[in-house]
């Protein structure tokens, strides 16, 4: 995909290129000022990452540079984005549940949880240059929500190889971005890997995305305002039951999932908004 089919596809896909038309001049200065730099690093890093991830082990520079890539594009951003729990993570192959407010998150999550981590990315994604690049490259997973149930089976199983191959994916169970920051119900279809692969679920919640950027914003606001913080917590992590029909095992790990986040995620906001910050804590027994 070239550069002007990249563009007439984004205007299509993201809100952030869409909104151009609208913007006053001051919008338009901002948007340039933070998505330009943005598209120079994703090519700067995804170079690294193509360039480099085969000729090391288990591609290292690619998990490498998409970790700095986040870390650099939070920091371009002034976004402060802090984590706890992650001593709650086991080693090997782990299921990460996560809630999904913004774009932001991917930039978020990746910066900060550990493991080689593999996305369930958005199909569309695999056509941006660099960064679709990349994520073939490195082994994500393509999704396609209106692809049918033949596709969706076949998602469940790559699910499942990443996780039997030990390494920890990330799946945001609600599907697409919240409209208003609060968790929605959580879909079946990574609960399946969990519960096929025997691997543990890891509830991830998170909050302050929303508001910097949410699904309908162009950028992610002026960072003179303040306020750029955002919370992430790990909490312990869920088993699957190894006996009984899968769909009623895949049922209660889904559901026990959900209710975590959602603690977690009443938590985390209470902190932000609230009044009396609290001080740094842990979840699920940490």
């Amino acid at each position: 995909m070239g550069v002007r089919e990249t563009l007439r596809w984004a205007k299509g896909e993201w809100g952030i290129i869409a909104k151009r038309d609208d913007m006053s001049p001051r919008e338009m200065a901002r948007w340039v000022a933070q998505w330009v730099p943005f598209g120079a690093r994703t090519a700067a890093y995804g170079t690294v990452s193509l360039t480099l991830g085969p000729l090391t082990s288990e591609r290292a520079a690619s998990t490498w540079a998409m970790k700095a890539w986040s870390r650099a594009s939070l920091d371009a951003l002034d976004v402060a984005a802090n984590l706890e729990g992650a001593a709650h993570v086991p080693t090997g192959g782990v299921l990460y549940a996560s809630n999904h407010q913004s774009l932001l998150d991917i930039l978020v999550l990746g910066a900060l949880l550990p493991g080689d981590l593999k996305w369930a990315a958005k199909r569309s994604l695999m056509s941006i240059p660099f960064l679709g690049w990349h994520l073939r490259l490195a082994g994500h997973v393509p999704v396609d929500r209106r692809a049918g149930r033949r596709a969706a089976a076949a998602v469940i199983e790559r699910f499942e190889a990443v996780l039997r191959d030990d390494k920890p994916l990330l799946v945001f169970p609600e599907g697409t971005r919240s409209e208003d920051g609060a968790v929605k119900p959580f879909k079946s279809g990574g609960f399946y890997a969990a519960v096929r692969a025997g691997r543990p679920v890891v509830p991830v919640a998170l909050d302050g995305t929303h508001r910097l950027m949410d699904k309908h914003a162009a950028d992610s606001g002026d960072r003179r305002e303040g306020g750029r913080r955002v919370l992430v917590a790990i909490g312990a992590p869920i088993h699957p039951e190894s006996e009984g029909k899968e769909r009623a095992r895949v049922e209660r790990l889904r559901d026990a999932t959900q209710e975590t986040v959602e603690a977690m995620h009443r938590e985390l906001r209470a902190r932000l908004e609230g009044p009396g910050r609290r001080a740094p804590g842990g979840f699920g027994g940490a």
